[in-house]
């Protein structure tokens, strides 16, 4: 067989060593030696003698309650093989979470993640029911984190003398140590005369990094399983 298809810029190779690397723009490669967690239904290929379990509570005390910010379940990956995980070929991207690190990450973001880290569902502070009631999953530990973008995220440096402001539904995440907060841009009668369709933004002060993706979100689709 040949043709452009078969080129080595599409055969994958068999992995080097185990756990989660990038396969390509639009895909993320993790060999499994153990465990490892996934949004449920990314899996679009794997090899090896693996299983699969849905899980919506813990297993082992490990996997808190399985559901990330955005209302995806996930899913826990065992034993020995390779997998692929995808999301409607958005960017992949890996975050390394070192020791003492935290990273807040939107849940619709989250493609898949360690066994080492851990990680926890939280309000996101000062957002409320006027910022869309924003629930992002905090992680933490040690290990590598994979993430999902539709276009290509901006890294916006945070600093104490200049805080920056997102829009709530265009935001990925912030690493630690950064206060949230809501700010109105616009006044309440230039609400009333119906404004510029910008009026909420999150603001993030300290010291940091957010990362924020190129659109503004869209309805989830509703998962068939």
């Amino acid at each position: 067989m040949k043709g452009d298809l078969f080129s080595s810029e599409h055969v994958v190779r068999p992995a080097v060593e185990p756990g989660m690397s990038i396969e390509n723009a639009k895909c993320v490669k993790y060999a499994v030696s153990g465990e490892m967690f996934a949004r449920q239904g990314a899996m679009i290929a794997h090899r090896g003698n693996l299983q699969f379990e849905r899980k919506g509570q813990g297993v082992g005390g490990m996997l808190k309650r399985a559901v990330t910010g955005e209302g995806l379940p996930l899913m826990a990956v065992r034993g020995q093989g390779e997998v692929w995980f995808a999301h409607e070929a958005q960017n992949c991207f890996i975050v390394e979470v070192e020791q003492g690190d935290q990273f807040t990450v939107n849940g619709r973001n989250v493609l898949c993640f360690d066994p080492t880290l851990s990680y926890e569902i939280r309000t996101v502070k000062g957002s409320g029911i006027g910022g869309g009631g924003l629930f992002n999953s905090v992680f933490s530990g040690h290990g590598r984190l994979g993430l999902v973008c539709e276009g290509n995220p901006l890294v916006i440096p945070v600093s104490a003398q200049a805080p920056v402001f997102v829009d709530t539904d265009a935001v990925v995440g912030w690493t630690a140590h950064l206060q949230t907060s809501l700010h109105r841009s616009q006044s309440i009668g230039s609400m009333l005369r119906g404004g510029s369709g910008e009026a909420v933004q999150l603001m993030l002060q300290g010291e940091g990094f957010v990362v924020v993706r190129p659109s503004e979100a869209v309805p989830q689709k509703v998962q068939q399983h």
